[in-house]
């Protein structure tokens, strides 16, 4: 089948009366309602669950092995290979599978929120709540924006639709898989929603570095002065937290593009984790559960609807996807000029990263290829001790290019805009996890704070003997003891001896980067 070929049967398929084509978001949470999709908790919110699928399926992920992308797909265990054979025969059932249904969900819109680089989007869903879950999360169209639409990439959703491994060269039921030359994402056999959503920043990671703009797995916001600010770093890290400030206004707070001109948005939206959420810690995101949020895998009341965000029954990867303009203080469109600041966070329950830390471009380049953070005891089974995990540019599970390409360009905008670099460790202080305590949210915000307004540039460092890091030994109201982590530790033999294992993790991780510079490779901790 040629590209012509499926764009025929989509286009039959989205043609049918019984498909319904940019509905409101009233319209959309009603269809879902009577169609015993979902029911409203008692914000409005509409609340769904997503059955046996209540987080990602990273080993049902594929990417087409087509010519035009066999040489510049990062090929692996995140970045699996399908014939095209076994796309065209699956992309078929599908659509006959659609076919057949009463109704069909049509959501046309934008990823990108700079009109120079937005990719022009069509959703298909076989479930309404999931067309308004891709109406919240991506770039919403005016009306002018649907004359003429024509959609540069689509993705068609059919959760009831099963794969037979045997048959279709899937690993299970369940495959996520884009082809970029037919430019569709085929999804099936999960009703996990953000499958949707990071599908697209898969695609756009692939798409932006070829049109030399780097994609990142960030959050960013703007200050008073118009300086800009990108928060990496993995779950459990403050990211959210941090990049929520009152006195900057949130340009996004997940996925961005940084162009030569600046940053924008990837998304039109916020699919924030809701566990343990409460009005006090996080009013944003409680405040932004309304009509029109979708609210997964939540419990509630049967009679009176009302929330607990403390119940782990059906997952601790409760969500709530909501447009970005439910909450305030936001930059609209997304999109602001070029970083002054770049935050590496981390929470390290080893308790060795100093607190704050200024960054080299060649440590910088080191500690994004790295992507640290830890793992508790007892937040999955088996891990009995902090364990150090690393993804790659802090978003592995969505790069399809090699990562080396995405660090050259990072340390390329470094040294274009003089960023300032500065790694964050908002983990454990005086000693490792069990031992020492949580770094103090006050005195985090205070170091990020001095960072962003340019305090810490001429601050006098000292550099740590295992790490190499550049510590500030002096920071506006951050005890001076507080930035030494050794000082912080009683034993400080016990220290060293950690420090030491948990830079021989640091160097047996990144051995796998056989491409990258000595100047980088050295840039890590030496032990």
């Amino acid at each position: 089948m040629n590209t012509a070929q499926f764009t025929s049967l989509t286009d039959e398929l989205i043609s049918k009366s019984t498909t319904q084509k940019n509905l409101a978001t009233p319209t959309l949470v009603e269809k879902a309602i009577s169609r015993g999709e979902g029911v409203l908790s008692s914000t409005g919110a509409l609340q769904v669950e997503t059955g046996k699928y209540t987080g990602r399926s990273p080993k049902d992920k594929y990417i087409v092995m087509e010519p035009s992308v066999k040489d510049k797909i990062d090929w692996g265990s995140v970045n699996q290979p399908i014939e095209e054979e076994k796309f065209n025969n699956l992309y078929r059932k599908v659509l006959k599978y659609l076919d057949e249904k009463e109704e069909t969900f049509v959501f046309e819109g934008f990823a990108g929120a700079d009109k120079a680089y937005q990719l022009p989007l069509q959703v298909i869903n076989e479930y309404a709540w999931h067309n308004l879950f891709a109406r919240q999360l991506f770039i919403r169209p005016n009306e002018s924006d649907l004359n003429g639409f024509t959609p540069q990439f689509q993705v068609i959703s059919a959760p009831g639709f099963l794969a037979d491994p045997e048959v279709d060269g899937t690993n299970s039921e369940t495959f996520i898989i884009i082809s970029f030359e037919k430019r569709i994402v085929l999804i099936g056999g999960t009703e996990y929603a953000g499958e949707i959503k990071k599908s697209i920043f898969s695609v756009m990671n692939y798409i932006l570095p070829e049109q030399d703009i780097l994609s990142m797995h960030c959050s960013a916001n703007v200050g008073q002065e118009g300086d800009v600010a990108l928060f990496f770093g993995l779950s459990g890290t403050g990211k959210t937290t941090l990049s929520a400030d009152p006195n900057r206004r949130l340009i996004g707070d997940d996925e961005h593009g940084w162009a030569n001109n600046g940053v924008f948005n990837i998304e039109g939206g916020c699919y924030a984790k809701c566990i343990n959420l409460s009005a006090e810690k996080e009013p944003q995101i409680w405040n932004a559960i309304k009509f029109g949020t979708v609210l997964e895998n939540v419990v509630s009341d049967k009679e009176t609807r009302e929330v607990d965000y403390d119940n782990t029954t059906l997952t601790e990867n409760t969500r709530a996807a909501y447009p970005i303009d439910a909450i305030p203080n936001v930059i609209t469109p997304s999109v602001a000029g070029n970083p002054n600041t770049i935050i590496f966070l981390t929470a390290d329950a080893f308790g060795v990263l100093p607190p704050i830390s200024k960054l080299t471009k060649e440590q910088a380049m080191y500690h994004f290829l790295s992507g640290y953070t830890s793992k508790l005891a007892g937040t999955e089974r088996g891990v009995t001790s902090p364990q150090a995990t690393f993804s790659t540019c802090f978003g592995s599970p969505f790069l399809p290019l090699h990562a080396e390409r995405y660090a050259k360009m990072l340390g390329e905008k470094i040294e274009q805009h003089d960023v300032d670099v500065y790694l964050v460790n908002t983990g454990w202080s005086g000693g490792e996890y069990g031992v020492g305590k949580r770094m103090n949210l006050p005195y985090t915000r205070a170091m990020v704070q001095a960072a962003l307004e340019g305090e810490l540039r001429s601050t006098e460092t000292v550099k740590d003997p295992i790490f190499g890091l550049n510590i500030p030994t002096q920071c506006p109201g951050v005890p001076g003891e507080v930035l030494q982590p050794k000082k912080t530790w009683a034993d400080q033999e016990a220290y060293d001896a950690k420090a030491k294992e948990l830079a021989l993790k640091f160097k047996e991780n990144f051995n796998k980067f056989e491409n990258v510079s000595s100047d980088i490779k050295n840039a890590g901790p030496t032990v």
